[in-house]
């Protein structure tokens, strides 16, 4: 090998050393994810006591540490649009939420909001939620809900099939962790609503979404923006019929679902319930199906690495 051959081989393999080192030192190559492979692709949790099914769910799939670094500012996105009391299904429930909280504020979290665009009188919704009350005494953890235009601000949505800008909550377009913590729940309009129907709750303009465009379309190009890092569906009980406010049959399932991939998620929940007094396949549901022909996620379930726990 020439000298110049050797000189031109010596200067690259030590700049990609470098790159290496520096994305270690300033967060370009995250230790952790680079072996996201160890990692199941979903977690199944059950048991009778919310919060330690919700913790071992997530410690499953590699802990929340995995997801909030020291520092971060974290958005939570339950379901708390209803004024409803938690064991009518309508709402997540509140010990779900307050064990994600928790857990992000072990990890060192610098801000927690728990936010939702909710559909009844706010004043109500916060009460009867729940959510608040539950998440009060939680380090750096704030719960409201959101509905002033300022809040929110306008997106591009490149691969949008039905439109193209949408304007999203400002807090959940600059979080360094999105959360979203559904309940499994039926829908009059989009069948079931879980993580991606509940992203919902972070735009502005609600509304157009059921009567100007396709509602399942409409829902894969928001989560194209709105792409939580993390999913914790609340199964403990489900609200079979009646969604999404209720009232409707409530069937509890004592469990929790953890994944990273929201499409995966959703139609492991459909897959474990029973709605409308059936039992339905997750490609029966439009927009899970739609999301997963956009690459979004994945709905072939046989196929993923499961991890079932029961404590």
């Amino acid at each position: 090998m020439s000298h110049d051959k050797s000189r031109r081989e010596f200067l690259k393999n030590s700049l990609i050393v470098s790159a290496t080192l520096a994305g270690a030192s300033f967060g370009i190559i995250d230790p952790v994810e680079a072996g996201a492979e160890n990692y199941p692709d979903m977690c199944i949790c059950n048991g009778k006591d919310a919060a330690i099914i919700t913790r071992q769910a997530v410690e499953a799939l590699g802990g929340i540490k995995r997801f909030v670094k020291p520092g971060a500012k974290v958005l939570i996105k339950p379901n708390m649009s209803f004024a409803r009391s938690p064991e009518t299904g309508a709402n997540t429930n509140p010990v779900v939420v307050r064990e994600v909280a928790r857990m992000c504020a072990e990890a060192g979290a610098s801000r927690i909001s728990i936010v939702d665009n909710v559909l009844n009188n706010p004043a109500d919704c916060m009460k009867m939620s729940k959510i608040p009350e539950y998440c009060k005494d939680v380090p750096n953890t704030h719960t409201n809900y959101v509905k002033n235009e300022r809040l929110f601000r306008e997106v591009s949505v490149e691969s949008g099939t039905q439109f193209k800008k949408m304007r999203a909550l400002s807090d959940a377009l600059d979080a360094d962790t999105l959360i979203a913590v559904p309940v499994g729940k039926s829908h009059g309009s989009s069948g079931v609503s879980m993580s991606m129907k509940g992203m919902m709750g972070l735009i502005y303009d609600r509304t157009s979404f059921h009567n100007r465009y396709d509602l399942h379309e409409s829902i894969v190009d928001m989560v194209t923006v709105l792409k939580p890092h993390l999913v914790v569906i609340d199964g403990t009980r489900i609200l079979s019929t009646g969604g999404p406010g209720g009232p409707g049959e409530v069937i509890p399932l004592d469990l929790v679902i953890a994944s990273t991939d929201m499409v995966a998620a959703d139609a492991q929940m459909v897959a474990l319930g029973k709605w409308y007094g059936k039992k339905l396949q997750p490609k029966q549901i439009k927009h899970i199906r739609m999301a997963a022909e956009r690459g979004l996620g994945r709905i072939d379930l046989d196929k993923l690495n499961i991890k079932k726990i029961s404590v």
